[in-house]
């Protein structure tokens, strides 16, 4: 009979648990407050001032590239974009123009991905300042199934993909990859 009871206690904390996962979580990897890096899916408007010939807007490839008039293509993923203001720069004094002053700024951000136990998963295009909240807003939802606690997000940080379990005010990037697990009672 006591060994019952104990099965009984130890099935109704497993439950619970279940229940509570991921309730309060704290912010696990991957860092919010990292610059924001370049990558395949951006679009850029790049200014060289007195140049219009030059001055467009560039689409970084998925080679992580943009291709410009005079200079070819230059690397933009994993810079900033004072980063790459800075090399699109230096490229053009190496004898194309005398002091070029370039101004780069983001014109249209990569999508975000969101996957789960949403109403409508998929890819959407970013808004600055969002949130996972909003994230799920956008993609009709949370299911009657779903976690509402934590979600993990996957974010591509230079070579290397970090992942961990957010709460629901956590900040989305470009590129981030949300996925709304299933909640088990």
């Amino acid at each position: 009979m006591r060994l019952c009871r104990l099965a009984v206690l130890a099935v109704a904390a497993l439950a619970l648990a279940a229940c509570a996962h991921g309730y309060g979580a704290a912010p696990v990897s991957p860092k919010a407050d990292a610059p924001y890096t370049l990558d395949s899916g951006d679009k850029l408007r790049v200014v060289v001032f007195g140049q219009e010939g030059i001055s467009n807007s560039y689409a970084v490839d998925t080679a992580g590239r943009i291709t410009m008039p005079l200079i070819g293509a230059v690397p933009a993923r994993g810079k900033t974009p004072a980063g790459l203001q800075q090399t699109i720069g230096e490229r053009l004094r190496q004898g194309f123009v005398r002091e070029p002053h370039v101004a780069v700024e983001v014109e249209a951000y990569r999508p975000f991905f969101i996957l789960g136990e949403v109403t409508a998963p998929g890819q959407y295009p970013y808004v600055p300042n969002m949130t996972i909240e909003t994230a799920v807003a956008i993609a009709g939802g949370f299911t009657p199934r779903a976690l509402k606690w934590s979600v993990e997000v996957s974010r591509p940080m230079g070579d290397v993909v970090e992942r961990g379990a957010v709460p629901l005010t956590f900040p989305v990037r470009p590129g981030d990859t949300i996925v709304v697990a299933e909640r088990w009672f």
